[in-house]
């Protein structure tokens, strides 16, 4: 432990005497979030959506149809209410509609029929496109059925219902998504660099010369860095929820917990390309190519999963940014469902103990092979 306490406190050293560090840790988040903040607008194509019919008049029956067939819409027909409200606070659906026993009924009398409109407001965008596509879709087949007639007389009325952000204000999911990419900066571009810098000033072979043993080195890499990315990890959330006034509805000890998870794994992604490469330059391009541009353009924060080529889709099922994010941003805005939290949970942990075992395989205790 005297050895361990002493790496640590070498590494602290070498944090507060290199600049870079704490522009990393603190500046580049300060003005990550400000971009995320005032310069970001996203966009979505496809979105899912839970469709639940009462009415049982045949023509009604061709309504949902329509939903099936639009290329903008994956329709999942439900028959209990219960189950579509699940669904949508688990992100199975990005929205639903609900039609009443007496829709059919109303339009044939000319009188107005309302239909239910549930969005998850949690993502502006695609909440947003969930009732566009709606109502067009609606409106289509009102024009080409047996009510073609009475299209113009605006007989149908939409009610709408935003679940988890009734103001749709986009910053409110797209600020917790920018947390994720920061702990991958943190994580993965700042550690990539550090057993590499050890290698070139020479002072890894200071280190060797002495007893230390390599779980000291592996651990006394690990431990300064994760405290560093959880005091920027709270810096940021204290910047989206104080400042910015971004809702926060879930557990701050289930945020902070899951939060250490990743920010375990991305240490350990960094750590490993650091050791591997020896190389300043190059662990920070492939830490830049493998890791941060993948999380920043693959995660589901810049551009929706569902609207990826499918080769895509099931590369993004090995990143870790992805399974964060929907963490973070279901925490912030619906709360704590314990079914992201453990899934993400698991495949966090279990990624971060093979990193962590592949880190500490190629680490040299030995000048030459």
């Amino acid at each position: 432990m005297k050895i361990l306490r002493a790496l640590i406190k070498k590494e602290f050293f070498q944090i507060t005497r290199d600049p870079s560090s704490i522009i990393i840790a603190f500046i580049l988040p300060l003005i990550s979030i400000l971009i995320y903040m005032y310069g970001i607008n996203l966009d979505t194509v496809k979105v899912t959506m839970g469709i639940k019919n009462d009415d049982a008049n045949p023509e009604v029956t061709t309504l949902v149809k329509s939903f099936g067939h639009s290329k903008y819409v994956n329709s999942i027909v439900y028959d209990n209410e219960d189950e579509l409200a699940e669904a949508i606070i688990r992100s199975r659906l990005k929205g639903a509609v609900i039609i009443p026993n007496d829709f059919s009924t109303k339009i044939s009398r000319g009188q107005t029929g309302e239909i239910l409109i549930i969005t998850d407001g949690s993502e502006v965008n695609t909440a947003n496109y969930v009732q566009n596509y709606s109502m067009q879709i609606v409106n289509q087949w009102l024009m080409t059925g047996k009510y073609g007639g009475l299209a113009k007389k605006q007989i149908i009325n939409p009610v709408m219902r935003v679940w988890y952000n009734q103001d749709l204000n986009s910053h409110y999911f797209i600020l917790p998504g920018s947390i994720a990419i920061t702990m991958t900066l943190i994580g993965i571009l700042l550690t990539a660099l550090v057993v590499a810098r050890e290698w070139e000033r020479g002072t890894m072979e200071a280190i060797l010369s002495t007893s230390v043993r390599k779980i000291d080195i592996v651990l006394g890499k690990y431990i300064p860095y994760f405290v560093l990315g959880m005091l920027s990890m709270a810096f940021n959330v204290f910047m989206c929820v104080v400042v910015f006034k971004v809702p926060f509805r879930g557990s701050i000890l289930m945020l902070f917990t899951v939060s250490g998870l990743f920010l375990f794994t991305s240490l350990g992604i960094g750590l490993l390309i650091s050791s591997i490469l020896k190389n300043q330059f190059l662990a920070s391009q492939v830490s830049l190519g493998i890791a941060f541009l993948p999380a920043l353009l693959l995660s589901g924060l810049m551009f929706p999963i569902n609207s990826m080529p499918v080769f895509f889709q099931w590369l993004t099922r090995i990143l870790p940014p992805r399974y964060f994010i929907t963490f973070i941003e279901s925490e912030f805005m619906a709360g704590t469902v314990w079914e992201i939290v453990i899934i993400n949970s698991v495949f966090l942990t279990v990624l971060g103990l093979i990193l962590f075992a592949a880190v500490y395989k190629k680490t040299d205790m030995r000048l030459v092979k």
